[in-house]
């Protein structure tokens, strides 16, 4: 009771310093809506490359992707880690700067549904509601994961219910975004992303050390079948979806085939990257796009070390408590375990504070965003021109309200696994905006038809492949992103080719962009 105590303290020390950071920057945020949803294109390069991959990487690099680890082994964390940090390092080398030059060209756009219909010159704004629409469903499933991740960390921590728990985290979230805006966001995250890889470092050192070393925590888990195998996986032998245990020991079947199919399909997490509009905005909202290149490589390294560390954590937690998880969805709650187990409650507090701190910086981001979407792009930009800046503000907050209270109905399931829930919105985000964003940014004959049908055909077969293709298993049994994906490609071409070309306005102002005019 007294070490859950001070792990309370401590986590409450940290989330009133975030909250005094929204109060900090509120009066700056709220002085117009350029401010709020974008601040004001004031950026530097450290905080834009670290609120951009804290804001990004979500609970989930602290209790997902180490969960997916302890479970089944190296293979599908290594993989998805892999193609994630592959596709961080393109997105910034090839998007970030054309992106941030175009959206001031492309009359000055603070969102990405304003930057795609002023790309096209679009009057009746199609573009702008149907990607609008489309960033209001995705992060409102989004938003739900951190939820679940709120949930699971309170409860398993203080032993408290998880319902209450998730809608407290959720109260918080939401009072700390309508406070501050982007500014707060993108500087509470920039102090969260270096929460995060600490949390992530203080772990994996202690665990290793009480693990009796890096080659002890290897020998203990390579008898299990696939499990350090990059091309096997490892099949837990469950009893009424609970791992089975003989004697204090894990029982695990056959190692299963991961095959070219599996690695392909996971490491396309990395075009999920294209479509992020998380990551996207920081692209916007940076200061310089000469200080983009430092950004990259901040931002490079840090995914580099978060991710690499993450899965190993995984893998060690299975060394050190083999049998202490026996659900997948347990299985996310590897990290609390370890830093419950193996620190002093104070510094455990701390690294708590790291879930909180990728929680808070992911769903802070996400209601944000969706909400933009809705008061700037459909309540501004169609039902009510003349609408000023108050009242589109006003607007995003009770469209915060609303999303929030949807993603509180989404996560009241406790056996939810935040790694699905993540997937399923990635690869809407990914499929829906990453194609129409590389083509719009590259390609001059891409027209408005064809970023309709791409978004439309994209986000659709997300669904489609998720609920009615891929249960059909065998070589449909892929991550939905990369059909999609291509889909999205497809009838982006094809629809572009069949329709008349852009005009030349249209085509003079890609020039510019393209020359750095």
């Amino acid at each position: 009771m007294k070490d859950s105590v001070q792990i309370m303290i401590t986590m409450v020390c940290y989330m009133l310093v975030v909250i005094g950071i929204g109060v900090v920057f509120a009066k700056r945020a709220n002085k117009d809506s350029d401010s709020y949803f974008l601040g004001g294109r004031t950026l530097g390069p450290w905080v834009t490359a670290m609120s951009a991959e804290a804001s990004d990487m979500s609970g989930w690099l602290l209790m997902g992707l180490p969960g997916v680890a302890y479970w089944c082994g190296i293979a599908d964390a290594a993989w998805t880690a892999i193609g994630l940090a592959v596709g961080t390092y393109i997105n910034w080398l090839i998007t970030s700067k054309r992106l941030r030059r175009y959206s001031i060209k492309a009359g000055n756009s603070i969102t990405l549904p304003e930057f795609f219909s002023n790309r096209f010159h679009e009057k009746n704004k199609i573009v702008m509601t149907i990607s609008a629409l489309f960033i209001l469903i995705f992060f409102t499933v989004y938003a739900a994961s951190c939820l679940v991740t709120c949930g699971k960390l309170f409860s398993t921590l203080f032993g408290f219910d998880y319902v209450p728990m998730m809608i407290v985290g959720a109260v918080f979230v939401l009072v700390y975004t309508i406070l501050g805006g982007f500014l707060a966001e993108s500087a509470s995250d920039f102090m969260q992303a270096i929460v995060m890889i600490v949390a992530l470092l203080v772990i994996v050192v202690t665990g290793t050390i009480s693990a009796g070393g890096f080659d002890a925590v290897i020998e203990n888990i390579k008898s299990i079948p696939g499990f350090l195998d990059f091309f096997g996986i490892a099949s837990p032998v469950l009893e009424n979806e609970a791992q089975v245990a003989v004697g204090g020991v894990p029982q695990f079947g056959e190692a299963g085939s991961y095959g070219l199919l599996n690695i392909v399909s996971t490491l396309a997490w990395g075009l999920g990257y294209f479509g992020m509009p998380q990551v996207l905005l920081r692209f916007m909202a940076i200061r310089s796009e000469h200080e983009l290149t430092a950004s990259r490589r901040i931002a490079t390294v840090w995914v580099l070390i978060s991710l690499t560390v993450a899965v190993f954590i995984g893998l060690m937690g299975r060394a050190l408590y083999p049998v202490a998880l026996t659900t997948a969805s347990d299985a996310e709650n590897i990290f609390i375990l370890l830093s419950t187990n193996l620190l002093p409650p104070l510094l455990a507090g701390l690294v708590m504070a790291g879930i909180l701190a990728a929680t808070i910086s992911s769903s802070d981001s996400y209601l944000l965003i969706a909400a933009s979407a809705f008061a700037k792009n459909i309540y501004q930009g169609l039902f009510c021109k003349k609408a000023n800046d108050k009242q589109v503000l006003w607007v995003s907050r009770i469209t915060l309200l609303a999303i929030a209270l949807v993603a509180i109905f989404i996560a009241l399931d406790e056996n939810s696994v935040i790694f699905t829930i993540v997937s399923f919105a990635w690869a809407g985000f990914g499929a829906t905006f990453g194609p129409l964003m590389l083509l719009s940014l590259f390609w001059k004959r891409i027209n408005r038809a064809g970023a309709v049908a791409g978004m439309i055909g994209g986000g659709g077969m997300v669904f489609i492949w998720k609920l009615l293709v891929r249960p059909l298993g065998g070589i449909f049994n892929i991550y939905e992103l990369l059909p999609a994906f291509l889909f999205s490609v497809l009838c982006i071409v094809v629809v572009s080719l069949l329709t008349p070309p852009p005009s030349e306005q249209i085509q003079k102002e890609f020039d510019e962009v393209r020359a750095g005019v």
